[in-house]
């Protein structure tokens, strides 16, 4: 009857379920492979197969984990190390992201800056912190500007490359319904390259993440690498792998939160 309401067909409800399954299957196997991978590793250590004096047990690793989170060490210098990720990633990705749209739009423009990226790209980010010491100094400037400085070129690239490979039709489409640059800007060029600038997004944060432990290295107080190097000087290996675990999981859950996000503002890339 044509008041009632129809179920879908059962071809769409067996594609949904497949779906379903699918993504649950794929959560599934970002857990397993690294809990199998600590698994070995324990039963490795606890054997007295691998030199623990370098290699410490994941379960006394845990252990120092709890003890530096009860003395609140640990959190605070987590989050020291985000704030300095996250205005890294405002200062740098903002800037690249309009340079890159801009540049993908604009042909003079791509013409005047691509090749000053080209040329600074290559050069080792971690080689240029003794020059961010000696113009920002030991404070919070130089940590960020080096978060900033690796997140910039993944975030502009990826922009650029985008915008350029956006079918010549929806370009067409808009000359023709005479839109402006900024509807351009918002309603063709962002969302058409939006899949690229998420995945220059993501490598930038994985590529900050690197930077600001290597900054906090040097001349730091407090943040995640002065910890490392901190547990280096005294040899306390367990802290060092603490450190470096929670650097491992905030990468993965800053990863994971972007596939998410990619997943409602590009929902045409999962099929």
């Amino acid at each position: 009857m044509s008041g009632q309401v129809q179920s879908p067909p059962r071809a769409v409800r067996r594609a949904r379920r497949w779906d379903w399954h699918a993504l649950v299957g794929e959560r599934a196997m970002t857990l397993i492979s690294p809990i199998a991978l600590l698994v070995i590793w324990e039963i490795c250590a606890k054997q007295g197969w691998i030199d623990t004096r370098f290699f410490p047990a994941p379960s006394d690793i845990f252990h120092k984990l709890v003890e530096m989170l009860k003395s609140r060490e640990l959190l605070e210098n987590i989050w020291a190390s985000l704030r300095r990720l996250f205005w890294g990633c405002v200062i740098g990705g903002i800037p690249a992201l309009l340079l890159g749209i801009v540049m993908g739009l604009s042909k003079p423009v791509r013409v005047i800056f691509e090749p000053l990226i080209a040329a600074t790209y290559p050069i080792p980010k971690s080689s240029i912190l003794p020059l961010a010491l000696l113009i920002f100094g030991l404070g919070e400037s130089s940590k960020v500007f080096m978060v900033a400085l690796g997140v910039f070129f993944p975030v502009a690239m990826n922009a650029t490359t985008g915008v350029l490979q956006i079918e010549k039709i929806y370009m067409d489409v808009g000359r023709n319904f005479n839109a402006s640059k900024w509807q351009f800007f918002t309603t063709i060029a962002l969302p058409g390259a939006m899949p690229l600038i998420l995945t220059g997004i993501r490598i930038g944060i994985g590529m900050g993440l690197v930077l600001i432990a290597v900054a906090e290295m040097m001349g730091a107080k407090s943040g995640l690498g002065f910890m490392i190097w901190n547990a280096w000087e005294i040899f306390d290996v367990e802290q060092m792998y603490v450190g470096l675990l929670v650097i491992a999981l905030i990468g993965f859950l800053l990863a994971t939160v972007i596939r998410e996000l990619e997943h409602v503002l590009v929902p045409w890339k999962r099929h």
